[in-house]
């Protein structure tokens, strides 16, 4: 029998769970929690993420059992609109992030990924000779007119996208929106990210930038939820714009059930690329410490002493 502490797969697991105002704490190897209406077990052996929100307090042991368990634990805002920190979760296996690392290093696999991303954001079929560069160029149209539509349906006039971190009061209404609605779709993109064992600074389109990944997977979304969310709310008013802004996407990703697509939608970008041939297989022992790094032949096997055979050690 597995040891219970082991992960199953993420087939068989839930996938998150979110919760605000209550107490958690550890019950057994797994958690409870407690809030106004009782209490509440939770089989964290078969958990991916817990998030907590707002009025949310846990104790040390469930933290430790959690861990134990590999499932991420991350404090967000309400109904996961921010990513404030993270703890540990499934670090036993680094499959997607040495995959991810593989594929973003190599121009030929990064560009496959790229074009695949560019293609999910259209409802039809693109014509496989297209390039780059004009693929990027039928992007910004689709995107002009999912402004254009927004304001359109919603009377709000719209001059172009602006934004200005240092001058946030100078920006015009719905532009102040916009920004306001991409943050909480980035937290809640960091937050599955980091749950599937994906790095958020490797990015594929965007670069340079330790959420480079976060926003290569934000923009999937932006013209479905964050464009007519924002454009919506400040149609409604200039008062506590950005709070409503936040409660619309809050509700505007549990409709569309967002965290239960971000990860199936990476899966389908990075497998546009083909797998390293190389790889060996990570999971066979998730208690193993993995091969050794080779400057000549990649990887070899680790835990064995070469001097004992006749070997000088590479490196020494």
């Amino acid at each position: 029998m597995q040891n219970l502490r082991v992960l199953p797969k993420v087939r068989d697991s839930l996938s998150y769970l979110y919760v605000e105002h209550c107490r958690v704490d550890q019950e057994d190897m797994a958690i409870a929690i407690h809030d106004q209406r009782g209490r509440f077990p939770v089989p964290c052996a078969a958990l991916n993420l817990l998030m907590l929100g707002p009025g949310t307090t846990i104790t040390h042991a469930a933290i430790r059992a959690l861990a134990d368990n590999g499932c991420l634990t991350a404090w967000t805002g309400e109904e996961g609109v921010r990513l404030y920190a993270f703890g540990s979760g499934e670090t036993r296996k680094a499959r997607n992030l040495l995959r991810q690392a593989w594929l973003c290093t190599r121009p030929a696999t990064r560009l496959r990924v790229v074009i695949q991303l560019y293609r999910m954001r259209f409802a039809e079929p693109l014509d496989e000779t297209l390039t780059l560069e004009q693929i990027r160029g039928m992007e910004g149209v689709r995107v002009r007119q999912a402004y254009a539509r927004a304001s359109a349906e919603t009377g709000v006039p719209w001059s172009g996208r602006s934004y200005q971190r240092a001058e946030w009061g100078r920006a015009d209404l719905v532009n102040r929106a916009l920004s306001a609605a991409n943050s909480c779709l980035y937290g809640v993109c960091h937050a599955a990210i980091l749950a599937a064992g994906y790095s958020p600074a490797l990015g594929f389109i965007h670069t340079g930038k330790m959420l480079s990944f976060v926003y290569d997977v934000a923009d999937l979304y932006k013209t479905e939820i964050t464009i007519p969310a924002a454009f919506r709310a400040t149609a409604e008013g200039r008062e506590n714009l950005e709070t409503r802004v936040r409660k619309a996407c809050r509700d505007a990703f549990r409709e569309a059930r967002l965290l239960q697509r971000i990860v199936p939608d990476i899966e389908r970008a990075l497998g546009a690329a083909p797998r390293n041939p190389s790889e060996p297989d990570y999971d066979a022992d998730p208690a193993a410490p993995g091969p050794l790094w080779d400057n000549q032949e990649g990887e070899v096997e680790g835990g064995i002493n070469r001097a004992d055979e006749g070997e000088v050690p590479k490196g020494e």
